[in-house]
């Protein structure tokens, strides 16, 4: 069978050639395009790629995902990053006599890069058949897929911070973080659906997005390759590593309570009540409402109303912007 293919294209090429020289003679230009087919070489193949290449990164880069707003950025250049260093608050002092060294407490958290990948498979007919421009869409919906991969990682992190330990050995959100000679809330308890107010306007957010290799396209398109010889495609594909953690719970509040007035006063205030070890003020507000999609009225209605139902003035109107997350 493989000598009756090669035999068959080797009598097509030739055809083909004594019609490009017919042509030639007769002052004509030869255009394969005529047969209503594409010709499969390295070039070709090469400009279809950067095709959906493109189609891919102009998605990616068109995408304002919502992670950067609660996770600080932070690059990784080894398997393993630690974050002993969270617990040493820069504030500063007058300077009277030595210096007062802080130095970075022993805490064991650190933060592992996962692998990530989403891959596709054209079949060789779609582009030798010169079908593959309906593939266009599919790359732009990867690398939108791509650039909010991080979301799915990030928002899922803050919905566990009630189960997962962070670097004080306590779980993220907590009755009892240890600061001082004393224990400090970031918990709200309660039954409901969680929702959690975040101050987000410092470098170092609640939440760490570590990225060791960024997301990016590959190919295997030759030939040669295994894919091509034994199913006759060609396959594409976008892979990473990162992988998320918890930075700083005193940025965090989070609570299962009834969303309102009463409630929301209460993480205002414990965020602003948020010291560090000396006893020293950190100045944490809070800024930013995250809910899912159900408490979404809610938070409008307690933040963005400038007006009670009673027709009073809202004490809490702008005091946060709102953000819905599907992951949540």
């Amino acid at each position: 069978m493989l000598f009756k293919t090669s035999r068959f294209q080797l009598i097509g090429t030739a055809v083909l050639m004594l019609i490009a020289t017919a042509q030639a003679v007769a002052g004509d230009t030869f255009a394969p395009e005529v047969f209503g087919a594409l010709v499969i070489n390295s070039s070709n193949l090469s400009a279809i790629y950067q095709g959906f290449k493109t189609a891919f990164k102009s998605a990616f880069s068109g995408v304002t995902p919502d992670w950067s707003k609660v996770a600080t950025l932070v690059p990784s250049t080894t398997k393993t990053e630690n974050y002993g260093w969270l617990a040493a608050w820069p504030q500063l002092r007058e300077w009277i006599g030595d210096r007062q060294i802080k130095s970075l407490q022993a805490f064991g958290y650190s933060i592992t890069n996962r692998k990530f990948e989403s891959s596709i498979g054209v079949p060789r007919d779609d582009i030798e058949d010169d079908t593959y421009g309906v593939f266009g869409n599919l790359f732009s919906e990867m690398g939108y897929a791509a650039a909010t991969h991080p979301d799915s990682l990030v928002f899922p992190a803050l919905a566990a911070g009630a189960t997962n330990l962070c670097y004080d050995g306590q779980y993220f959100f907590d009755t009892d973080h240890p600061v001082g000679a004393g224990v400090v809330s970031n918990w709200g308890g309660g039954s409901g659906t969680a929702w959690y107010f975040l101050e987000t306007r410092r470098p170092l957010k609640p939440l760490i997005f570590q990225k060791r290799r960024d997301y990016d396209m590959k190919a295997m398109q030759s030939m040669e390759d295994e894919g091509v010889f034994m199913r006759d495609e060609y396959r594409y594909g976008v892979d990473a590593r990162c992988n998320v953690g918890y930075g700083l719970w005193q940025m965090a509040f989070g609570s299962k309570q009834t969303l309102d007035e009463t409630n929301f006063e209460t993480a205002c205030v414990a965020l602003a009540n948020m010291k560090d070890d000396e006893g020293r003020p950190l100045g944490i507000k809070g800024n930013l409402l995250v809910v899912p999609a159900s408490l979404e009225k809610a938070a409008l209605k307690l933040v963005k109303s400038q007006y009670l139902a009673s027709g009073a003035d809202n004490p809490y109107y702008g005091r946060a912007e709102v953000l819905v997350s599907a992951y949540l």
